[in-house]
């Protein structure tokens, strides 16, 4: 998982569809064998947003029992503090789930001090807005 907060210090959520939920979460995703964290996050970075990003530091992994929402697995989330090297080119949206046609995902920048727990809807990354919000206090 990746925060990504732009010059305005404004955070970027994805609003997903997917299994039959919808959850706004932080951008990222799941390792693939043989995959580094470091290079999982660039190529779920590429695959989400086609953007390529820098890598600015890591900022929290999981310290609490999560059990997956999809399936019976236990989640270990990894994120890091992330800058697109390009501005990102993609079709923001400024309302929860404004999927375009044939989308199950969009994108939305919120102010990082608008921004609460409610905001997104796993623990861990309820964790990380909470962490978010004391970092800038």
């Amino acid at each position: 998982m990746d925060c990504s907060i732009n010059s305005q210090n404004q955070v970027l959520l994805s609003d997903e569809s997917e299994y039959g939920q919808c959850f706004t979460k932080f951008p990222g995703g799941g390792l693939e064998l043989g995959e580094g964290l470091i290079d999982a996050l660039k190529r779920e970075f590429v695959e989400e947003c086609n953007a390529e990003i820098e890598v600015t530091g890591h900022f929290y992994t999981t310290d609490f029992y999560e059990k997956s929402s999809f399936n019976d697995s236990q989640v270990i989330s990894i994120y890091y503090l992330v800058k697109a090297i390009q501005p990102l080119q993609l079709p923001f949206k400024t309302k929860v789930f404004d999927f375009d046609e044939n989308s199950n995902q969009s994108f939305r920048w919120v102010e990082l001090a608008a921004l609460t727990a409610n905001d997104v809807t796993f623990k861990t990354d309820k964790t990380v807005v909470d962490l978010l919000k004391q970092s800038i206090s």
